[in-house]
């Protein structure tokens, strides 16, 4: 083979390598579970009252024997993943208030101390809302789940739901 033929060989090799690895990477990606499949969330919603303020309460339920990231965790490294919920609607409201429980203190020697939520847990909101909005509020749950029996921690998943 002269050496230009050569250079075409590899240079064709060189295309087709990262193809082929991306080709088999995807069945692979499309096996990761997200936290949604293991955490579900519900959401209900009081009425404005006279001053604008709507009071919304927020339920996630945890499937057994796994856990989500309280909010604050407790803990810098796991900062991240922590269960965050942010509040919207068609107008942007004035003020969202985030009332989160404190979540069950995890003890542990090499990652350090984190708090968590099993279970069902409820997470409290004051949403006031723009002068004249009566739009639905739009919810979005960020979530992280792990299993310590299973030693195993599914991607983050933002969970959304809607309310009157």
């Amino acid at each position: 083979m002269s050496p230009s033929n050569a250079r075409r060989v590899v240079g064709l090799l060189a295309l087709a390598l990262p193809a082929l690895m991306i080709g088999n990477a995807n069945p692979v990606l499309a096996q990761a579970k997200k936290s949604d499949s293991v955490v579900k969330a519900t959401a209900k919603a009081a009425k404005p009252d006279a001053n604008g303020n709507q009071a919304v309460t927020i339920t996630l339920d945890i499937a057994k024997s796994w856990h989500t990231y309280a909010h604050p965790v407790g803990n810098e490294d796991l900062a991240n993943a922590e269960t965050t919920v942010l509040i919207n609607a068609k107008v942007k409201p004035e003020n969202v208030k985030i009332e989160y429980p404190a979540g069950k203190v995890v003890v542990d020697s090499m990652l350090g101390n984190y708090k968590v939520y099993q279970d069902k847990v409820t997470i409290k909101a004051t949403v006031k809302r723009a002068k004249g909005d009566s739009s639905p509020l739009e919810i979005s749950i960020k979530v992280q789940a792990c299993n310590e029996v299973k030693k195993q921690c599914y991607l983050p998943a933002t969970i959304k739901v809607t309310v009157p």
